[in-house]
C-alpha cells in the first residue's frame, strides 16, 4: 500500500504543482505584454493562465493529503525533513492563496476595465511567484535527498 500511496503522491505533485508553477510564472510577463499585442487574445491568455493556477491549485490539495498518508504508512511522520517539508508546503500554499491568486485577479480586473496594468504590481507578483516556486523546489529536493534515504543516493 505504501508504494501505491507514494506513486499517487508523486503523480499528484507532478500533475498539479507543475502547471501552477509554470502558469504562475508566465502570468506577470504575459500581463505586461497585453497593451503591446492584440488585446483580446492577450487578455484571453492571461485569463487562461489564471484559470490554470486556480484549477490546479485545487487539485494540488491532494498532494499534501497523499503525502501525509504516505508518511504515515512509512512511519516517518516525526522526521525532521518531513516536518520541514510540511512547513514549506504550508508556506507555499499560503503565498498562493494570500498573494498570487488575489494579485492575478487584481490584474485581470484592470485588464477588464481596459486600464493599463501597473508594472509594479506585476513585478511584485513575479517576486512572490518566484518565492512560491523556490519553496516547491526546496520541498522537492527534501523529498529526493532526504536524510536516511534507503536509495543510497
Amino acid at each position: 500500500m505504501t508504494k501505491i500511496l507514494l506513486i499517487l503522491h508523486v503523480l499528484a505533485a507532478i500533475v498539479a504543482v507543475g502547471p501552477v508553477t509554470v502558469a504562475a510564472s508566465m502570468f506577470p510577463p504575459s500581463a505586461r505584454r497585453v497593451p503591446a499585442t492584440d488585446g483580446a487574445v492577450a487578455v484571453g491568455t492571461v485569463r487562461l493562465l489564471h484559470r490554470i493556477c486556480r484549477v490546479y491549485a485545487t487539485i494540488g490539495l491532494s498532494v499534501p493529503v497523499l503525502g501525509l498518508a504516505t508518511a504515515l504508512a512509512m512511519g516517518v511522520l516525526g522526521s525532521g525533513w518531513l516536518i520541514t517539508s510540511i512547513a514549506l508546503t504550508a508556506a507555499a500554499a499560503g503565498l498562493l492563496i494570500a498573494f498570487v491568486l488575489p494579485r492575478q485577479e487584481e490584474v485581470l480586473e484592470q485588464l477588464d476595465a481596459e486600464k493599463p496594468v501597473d508594472r509594479s504590481v506585476t513585478v511584485q507578483l513575479a517576486m512572490v511567484t518566484g518565492i512560491f516556486n523556490l519553496l516547491w523546489a526546496t520541498v522537492t529536493i527534501l523529498m529526493i535527498v532526504r536524510p536516511g534515504s534507503t536509495t543510497g543516493a
